[in-house]
């Protein structure tokens, strides 16, 4: 069960969440707050894997509440749940350790996609977002080791080069086919290309997948 807690200062944007999550498989929403010196206590005597921010709360924001968790609950993912793109929020939360950022106007799909990849172990950033890092990208802004793969992508890369299906790569990490599609697709929009193959040229030309 992955249990999670909402942190945000709108209460009807909190149980439009908790509704949505409610439909989820193996998810449970184990608390909620609505600015980030409540969220720091809550942990204090809640369990929780995920914790689902906003960036604008009173008191802590959310970049300082994501640097407080990650401090002392190293092992709470967190996901940002935001209605800003702008590349000052990514780079910073970024630069936080956030595994994950998307937008309020996403889909219950993405939601349930980025919940899943982060508990496994990866990061998800939601199609625009993913855009924006890559403008600053090739505008030599902001972000100088974007694209941001995580460990688990480059992983799921590095087999993609052995020639392993998805299925193949699925069993080998222990996760979902769906997860590992999820990974391909976050490396495409944060490569820059349309296949693959343009993922395994990516790859050798940074060094991501060795030569030997």
């Amino acid at each position: 069960m992955i249990r999670i807690i909402i942190a945000d200062d709108h209460q009807m944007f909190i149980d439009g969440l908790k509704l949505i999550i409610s439909s989820f498989d193996n998810v449970q929403v184990a608390g909620e707050a609505q600015n980030g010196e409540a969220v720091l206590e809550l942990l204090e005597h809640t369990r929780a894997d995920l914790v689902i921010l906003d960036i604008n709360m009173p008191g802590k924001d959310g970049i300082e509440t994501s640097k407080e968790i990650r401090k002392k609950y190293p092992d709470v993912k967190i996901l940002i749940v935001s209605m800003h793109k702008q590349k000052e929020f990514i780079t910073r939360l970024v630069a936080a350790g956030v595994s994950g950022y998307i937008l309020k106007n996403t889909g219950a799909g993405e939601l349930h996609d980025a919940i899943r990849v982060i508990h496994e172990g990866g990061e998800f950033f939601g199609e625009e977002i993913t855009k924006e890092i890559l403008h600053s990208m090739r505008n030599r802004e902001s972000i100088p080791e974007a694209p941001p793969f995580s460990k688990r992508e480059v992983e799921v890369l590095r087999l993609l080069n052995e020639e392993l299906t998805t299925q193949e790569i699925a069993d080998r990490l222990f996760i979902s086919f769906h997860t590992v599609e999820s990974h391909r697709k976050n490396m495409l929009m944060k490569a820059g290309v349309k296949n693959t193959a343009g993922l395994i040229r990516y790859g050798i030309n940074t060094g991501l997948i060795g030569m030997g």
